[in-house]
């Protein structure tokens, strides 16, 4: 049998780690097996918490000015705490499963949960929620996108005015490059067979002149030849 002196010790030890706690779940067990209690009290350290078996009337002191004193009606009967100051997600989940698993052994009563007081409903509700953990994963995985999008779009800036620039580079130089030339080439190739015609064309005009000229001749001859 525990001493007096004992007693207020592990009173004092309880009520200062709950006072710091966000958390607390009271679950109770009957038929309970060493290997049992070892598997839960496991399960409750991973989650980071902490789990003890208490006397409901130190449990009942305990918990006097703090959130935990709403649910101490339901210390009574054979008791067991769960309780953390890290995130009360991981820890219902980690009751929440246990409990469920182990039906046959372990109840649910109550818990308070960053000073709400929940039934097993609720606990199963928040247990479903995402960690803190996963939150800030999935934060962190959002923003991560968010900024490769970022830098893609930084990246495709210069990349995209070098092809804008090259495009009017392009556009510039079929505007004064060799096609131009060879347009203006046309109108002087039509020319040129024009100047060539008009010597031939002369030469039809002067064609007829030439009898003319010998016919005004040919009398003068005939002039001639009567002197």
């Amino acid at each position: 049998m525990k001493s007096r002196e004992t007693k207020q010790n592990d009173l004092n030890a309880l009520a200062e780690s709950l006072k710091d706690s966000k958390s607390a779940m009271i679950v109770s067990f009957n038929g309970l097996t060493v290997q049992k209690d070892q598997e839960f009290r496991e399960q409750i350290r991973a989650a980071g918490g902490r789990y003890q078996v208490v006397k409901n009337t130190l449990a009942r002191i305990a918990v006097k000015g703090t959130p935990y004193e709403e649910v101490s009606g339901d210390l009574k009967g054979v008791t067991a705490l769960a309780w953390t100051d890290n995130d009360p997600v991981v820890l219902s989940k980690a009751v929440s499963k246990f409990v469920a698993d182990n039906a046959d052994h372990y109840t649910f009563k109550s818990g308070v949960v960053d000073g709400k007081v929940v039934d097993l409903a609720q606990l199963k509700t928040i247990a479903s929620l995402p960690s803190k953990e996963e939150l800030i994963s999935k934060l962190l995985y959002v923003l991560n996108a968010q900024a490769q999008r970022i830098v893609t779009v930084i990246n495709a800036v210069p990349r995209d005015l070098a092809v804008v620039i090259k495009q009017i580079g392009e556009q510039e130089g079929r505007a004064a490059g060799t096609p131009a030339p060879a347009a203006e080439a046309a109108p002087a190739a039509e020319e040129a067979p024009a100047q060539e015609a008009a010597p031939a064309e002369d030469v039809l005009e002067l064609a007829p002149e030439a009898p003319a000229a010998e016919a005004e001749a040919a009398p003068a001859e005939d002039e001639a030849k009567a002197e």
